[in-house]
């Protein structure tokens, strides 16, 4: 047989920057994006609909008693429990190397069983049941069944420490010691869901305006930079041990929950000054936070998503306090400008950080986020959404029957809103569509394990 006739076999060879060094680790990373990506994308079919039931009224009455409230929270928390959590739980099974033993089979049926949980939760929101607490809409059912999906991921993640440990784990005593305390830490988060969402249940408020309070907010903020700090050392490598930004951002960090605890949790105004400007030392982290992941060896794929959420966290700081600040919060408060800058966090910053994460852990699979088009569709949806709708805020706040009563602008405005829904949800179809296409490309090499389909 000539050389020419001879059939072509071409090796995959791993990619050591990544996770995805054999078929299992790949599937499981896969399917864990896909999960996100299926959710994102009938969040954001969910926010398209809502945005045109704010256009045409009579939609509401088309849908009988699907209307606009109960939609809500489906779209909300299908964003939170969905979109936000499950990159997070890849993040988890990447920390405690599900993909790397026996129990990489168990994985899929896990996030199974959560998006089995959502999709309860989205049937029970619809037909009217809700606690009434936002981002805690848990009832009934789905009470039940979200815990137990929580429970389930935390048996998986037991299991794979524990046959880590019994195969002479390659890591030293102290990660250990983490991944163990981060196992305890994380079995009490189904009970604290199941908890929370009772209604008779509420944290500290704002008396002036019934939102959250600025100890509230700074406690929440830094449970996000916690998860800021905490990412790198999971999924990336440092360049060097003595890295002083490193050094110096775990001491502020310690510094700003000793001010957390000192501010206690109790029904604050905003108009006391305590309250503002300890919500204010969050602005040290615009320059830390870059300076901080400029330490770590992060894999090509990532620099785009990683320059766009450290954008969007550098605008997301600031306007966040200024937004709380006397007489700006009372001039915004209620109006679509917090609707705006809550998706200036979301869709700009979080998800611009996920999409970061994923691809990271991806390694070369995450080319399925990195299509430039999707990209710029998405950051300048995003980023035309929040101004339009921050300026509809703005209006509201002089002029309460703004976004009532129909008339050009507002019209404008919100015909504006709904074009840039669809096109940040053509977006994540495509994300959608590439990822079932990794799928694909998995189960195939799966199938002929000798030859592997050139890209």
């Amino acid at each position: 047989m000539s050389l020419s006739s001879a059939p072509e076999f071409v090796f995959r060879v791993p990619d050591a920057s990544g996770p995805a060094e054999t078929s299992a680790c790949r599937r499981v990373m896969a399917a864990a994006a896909w999960h996100s990506v299926l959710w994102l994308v009938v969040a954001n079919c969910v926010g398209v609909l809502l945005a045109a039931m704010l256009l045409v009224p009579g939609l509401n009455t088309l849908l009988g008693e699907w209307t606009y409230g109960r939609w809500v929270p489906v779209h909300l928390n299908l964003q939170l429990y969905g979109w936000c959590s499950l990159p997070l739980v890849a993040f988890l099974f990447k920390v405690f190397g599900v993909q790397r033993r026996a129990v990489a089979r168990w994985a899929s049926p896990v996030l199974w069983l959560w998006s089995v949980a959502l999709g309860v939760g989205a049937c029970t929101w619809l037909s009217g049941h809700s606690s009434g607490k936002l981002f805690l809409d848990w009832t009934g059912y789905s009470r039940v069944l979200y815990p137990l999906a929580l429970l389930c991921l935390w048996g998986l993640l037991a299991t794979a420490f524990a046959l880590e440990t019994r195969s002479g784990p390659d890591s030293n005593w102290s990660i250990r010691a983490l991944k163990l305390a981060g196992l305890l830490l994380l079995f009490f988060v189904p009970p604290v869901i199941y908890i929370a969402s009772n209604p008779a249940l509420y944290p500290p408020i704002n008396p002036d305006t019934g939102g959250p309070t600025g100890a509230s907010q700074l406690e929440s903020t830094l449970v996000i930079i916690a998860i800021l700090l905490l990412l790198p050392f999971g999924i990336g490598q440092r360049k060097n041990m003595k890295s002083k930004p490193v050094r110096w951002a775990w001491i502020v960090f310690a510094a700003e929950a000793l001010l957390c605890l000192t501010l206690g949790r109790a029904d604050v105004s905003h108009r006391r000054p305590t309250q503002w400007i300890s919500l204010g030392s969050l602005l040290v982290w615009i320059p830390l936070t870059p300076a901080y992941y400029s330490a770590f060896h992060w894999h090509d794929n990532t620099r785009r998503w990683r320059m766009a959420f450290l954008c969007w966290w550098s605008i997301l700081i600031p306007t966040g306090w200024m937004l709380f600040l006397p007489g700006v919060l009372d001039h915004f408060k209620f109006t679509d400008g917090l609707v705006g800058h809550s998706l200036l966090a979301m869709a700009g910053f979080v998800s611009s950080l996920l999409i970061f994460m994923l691809v990271q852990m991806m390694g070369d699979d995450g080319w399925i986020f990195n299509g430039v088009r999707s990209f710029w569709i998405w950051q300048a949806s995003v980023a035309a959404y929040v101004a339009i709708i921050f300026f509809a805020g703005w209006q509201e706040g002089s002029n309460p029957a703004f976004a009532i009563v129909p008339g050009v602008l507002r019209n404008g405005i919100y015909t504006g809103r709904l074009c840039l829904g669809i096109l940040i949800l053509v977006a994540s179809a495509v994300w959608l569509k590439d990822a079932f296409t990794l799928m694909g490309e998995i189960d195939t090499s799966d199938a002929r394990p000798l030859k592997v389909v050139k890209r």
